[in-house]
């Protein structure tokens, strides 16, 4: 039988076990963040400000931005905090708060790049009918849609959660607070909770949005090899392939991450940080690099600072 205690705070153990390197991962934490904030900043900073860039593609684009800003705030800001202050301790309410949080987001992502796939669709299936089709209507409907869907999914989960005052132990080998640690300490019966998970974490938030997306690129694969031209079907994978790179990288890592057993807390924590801190702060690069228009606007910006100054 293990020891049964009705937990008001947790500690976290941090990203690594060894406390030594403690100081050095922070740092590299605190790197990690400010380059995802900047990136991500900027992108949404240069589509507001650019005309050029005011597309469907580039709307969703910025609400990524947003996204991947608050993912990595909400995601790394304990580790950050522990780095500054030494402080490890959360409360049960903001260890809840912090799980609703992760877990929105990281539905939100998913949904939100089968949004950006339909728009990638719709751009290379049938381009003449892209302005009419993904209008300002569509997209607007499209990100309420994901955003707001993303949050009531997961609330009876985290209904749930919240019931849960009694635990093995406070004391959480990670550095953030996880459903699946949570549930993995908890003396509570878990059986309601994992049926949810399975049928909101699995199917709505995970299965769905991975199968519409690779219908989707189905047809756009499709399509791109029934162009005669060459340059035609460079020109159109070059369209999609920005897009196409973030979601392989996103679902490789979630695979990765929710794949790796429980007791391989190195694993998980490793995994857990590149899918909350390195592929948000790649996906700015990742668009920006392998996109002239993202290019030629930053450079439009810039030399208009330096007329202007």
């Amino acid at each position: 039988m293990r020891n049964k205690t009705a937990v008001t705070y947790f500690i976290l153990k941090g990203i690594s076990d060894v406390p030594e390197l403690q100081f050095l991962i922070s740092v590299l934490v605190l790197l990690i963040y400010l380059i995802a904030l900047g990136g991500n900043l900027t992108i949404l900073l240069l589509v507001c400000l650019d005309s050029h860039l005011h597309t469907p593609m580039y709307f969703f684009l910025c609400n990524l931005s947003i996204l991947n800003v608050s993912s990595t705030t909400v995601t790394l800001h304990k580790a950050l905090v522990r780095f500054a202050t030494g402080n490890n301790v959360v409360p049960f309410a903001g260890c809840i708060a912090q799980v609703y949080f992760f877990t929105w987001f990281c539905g939100n992502e998913l949904i939100l790049l089968t949004a950006m796939s339909y728009d990638r669709y719709i751009a290379i299936c049938s381009p003449l009918h892209y302005t009419s089709v993904m209008n300002g209507r569509v997209c607007a409907g499209l990100a309420t849609f994901c955003w707001s869907f993303s949050i009531l999914q997961i609330l009876p989960a985290m209904a749930i959660l919240s019931q849960f005052f009694c635990y093995t132990s406070n004391v959480i080998n990670h550095f953030l607070c996880d459903i699946a640690i949570l549930m993995d300490i908890s003396c509570n019966d878990t059986s309601i909770l994992e049926l949810v998970l399975l049928t909101q974490g699995v199917l709505l938030s995970t299965f769905i949005p991975f199968l519409l997306t690779f219908i989707s690129y189905v047809f756009i694969i499709t399509t791109i090899l029934g162009i005669k031209s060459s340059t035609g079907r460079s020109k159109a994978f070059y369209t999609c392939s920005s897009h196409l790179t973030v979601v392989c990288l996103l679902y490789t890592t979630l695979v990765c991450q929710y794949f790796t057993p429980s007791s391989t807390f190195k694993s998980s924590k490793l995994l857990s940080l590149l899918n909350t801190a390195v592929v948000p702060m790649l996906n700015p690069f990742i668009y920006s690099l392998k996109n002239n228009d993202v290019k030629t606007a930053l450079q439009r910006k810039m030399k208009s600072f330096k007329s202007m100054s």
